[in-house]
């Protein structure tokens, strides 16, 4: 199942597109645009980690935890700052998630200021399912625990160089890794 799928069943796509005043369908276009991103730059956190995935458990949890769902999920505002937290741990910088919301505006039909205000509640929603999801950071037996769930995500793979899915969609160089290609992108842009 695809990430999309997951946040749609869960009401998350919904709430942003009340909030954006969009409808679902445009949510869902920039939550599959923008998806990637996260999801890479997760993948990339996992891998730099020290402790790896016991090390990325821990960052979901100082960011917010699953609470971060809960804020989105709420009929309230979401307060978008906590999104850009995360945004700022996983990218490194506002320039990096400019050039996501500036990529995925090609991919979505949706103009880039809306996929900005969709990023960070987006994020919030990722963080929160998969802190809430990864229950314990140890994989299980069965290839459960954080590792399994973000090797699902990643459309079943979880070899750093084989990732399909989601995660292929913004892979412009084949490695594996989105991020690298949009980091590449945004440090090309400022020269």
């Amino acid at each position: 199942m695809q990430i999309t799928d997951i946040l749609a069943q869960m009401g998350g796509l919904k709430s942003i597109a009340q909030e954006l005043g969009i409808n679902e369908s445009q949510a869902t276009s920039g939550a599959e645009a923008l998806g990637p991103a996260i999801l890479g730059g997760f993948k990339k956190q996992a891998q730099s980690q020290p402790g790896g995935l016991d090390g990325l458990g821990g960052m979901l949890e100082q960011l917010g935890g699953g609470s971060l769902l809960d804020d989105v999920l709420a009929p309230q505002p979401t307060n978008v700052n906590r999104g850009n937290d995360v945004l700022g741990q996983i990218f490194g910088s506002k320039d990096v998630s400019r050039a996501v919301a500036q990529n995925a505006a090609s991919k979505s039909g949706l103009d880039s200021p809306m996929l900005k205000k969709m990023l960070p509640m987006l994020a919030m929603l990722v963080t929160g399912y998969m802190a809430k999801q990864g229950g314990g950071a140890r994989p299980a037996a069965g290839g459960g625990g954080l590792g399994g769930l973000l090797g699902s995500l990643f459309g079943g793979r979880s070899s750093r160089n084989t990732t399909s899915g989601l995660g292929s969609l913004l892979d412009l160089d084949g490695d594996g890794n989105s991020l690298d290609d949009i980091l590449d992108m945004v440090s090309k842009g400022m020269r």
